[in-house]
C-alpha cells in the first residue's frame, strides 16, 4: 500500500489504524509491525510508536516479542473511550453498538436517577427540571435533530449522572454524551421525538425534584425502553 503522507502524524495514525480495527478490516488476530507501518505512513520510528501506545491503551492492538504488533479482541477494547465510540459508530456494527451502550444506560441510567433524587442539590434538580421542559418544547417543535436539542439533551443526562455524587456514574457522562452526539451527527435522532419519551424525561425530572427516588427510577427507566425501542429499528 502507498504511503498515505509523506509526514503522516501520529494522531493521523492513530485515526487510521482505530478506524480499520473498529470497522472490522483487521479483525482480531491481524499481525503487523512498526517496521511496515514507518514504511506505509513514511512516518518515523518514534511517530509509528507513538501512535502504538496509543491505540495500545484503547486496547486494541498488543505487542508481542518475535510477533510484532496484533490486533485484539473487541471484548478487550475500551469500549467506553469516545474515540471508540466514534469509529465503532462508523463501522458496519453501528446498529449492534448502539444497542449495546444502550443497554449499558438503561441498567445505570435509572439508579442515577433515583441517586439523585435521594442526595441531589436543590440547584442540580431545579436545572434537571428545566432542561427537561426544555427538551419537551424544541421536541414539540419537531427539533429533536436540531444542535439545540442535542446540547440540551447531553447537559440532561450528564447532569442526571452526576446530580447523585456517585462518581462511578459521572465517569459515564463523557461516554453517554459521545453516544448521544453520535446518533446526532449521523443523522439517527428523529426531528419528531418518539411518542412518550418526552413525557418521560419530565416525568422524571419532576419526581427528582420531589425527591421521589422510586418514580425517578421508574421514568428514567420508561424513557429508556422506548430509545431502545427506537435504536432497534435503525
Amino acid at each position: 500500500m502507498p504511503p498515505t503522507t509523506p509526514t503522516a502524524s501520529h494522531a493521523h495514525i492513530v485515526e487510521t489504524l482505530g478506524r480499520r480495527i473498529a470497522g472490522g478490516e483487521l479483525s482480531p488476530g491481524t499481525g503487523m509491525t512498526v517496521a511496515a507501518l514507518e514504511q506505509e505512513f513514511a512516518a518515523s520510528r518514534t511517530v509509528v510508536r507513538e501512535a502504538v501506545r496509543v491505540l495500545e491503551a484503547h486496547g486494541f492492538l498488543r505487542s508481542r516479542r518475535r510477533v510484532g504488533l496484533v490486533v485484539r479482541p473487541r471484548e478487550e477494547w475500551d469500549s467506553l473511550d469516545a474515540n471508540v465510540i466514534e469509529w465503532s459508530l462508523d463501522g458496519p456494527r453501528r446498529r449492534d453498538v448502539l444497542v449495546e451502550l444502550t443497554e449499558l444506560r438503561i441498567a445505570v441510567e435509572p439508579i442515577a436517577a433515583r441517586v439523585a433524587a435521594e442526595r441531589g442539590s436543590d440547584a442540580d434538580r431545579a436545572r434537571l427540571l428545566e432542561l427537561a421542559v426544555r427538551l419537551s418544547e424544541l421536541g414539540a417543535e419537531g427539533l429533536g435533530d436540531s444542535d439545540e436539542y442535542l446540547e440540551v439533551d447531553i447537559a440532561y443526562h450528564s447532569l442526571l449522572l452526576q446530580a447523585g455524587g456517585n462518581p462511578l456514574f459521572g465517569k459515564l457522562s463523557a461516554p453517554i454524551a459521545e453516544i448521544l452526539r453520535g446518533r446526532a451527527v449521523r443523522g439517527l435522532t428523529p426531528g419528531m421525538p418518539r411518542v412518550g419519551t418526552l413525557e418521560a424525561h419530565v416525568a422524571t425530572a419532576r419526581a427528582i425534584t420531589l425527591r421521589d427516588g422510586a418514580t425517578a427510577e421508574a421514568s428514567a427507566r420508561e424513557h429508556l425502553t422506548l430509545v431502545s425501542r427506537e435504536v432497534a429499528h435503525l
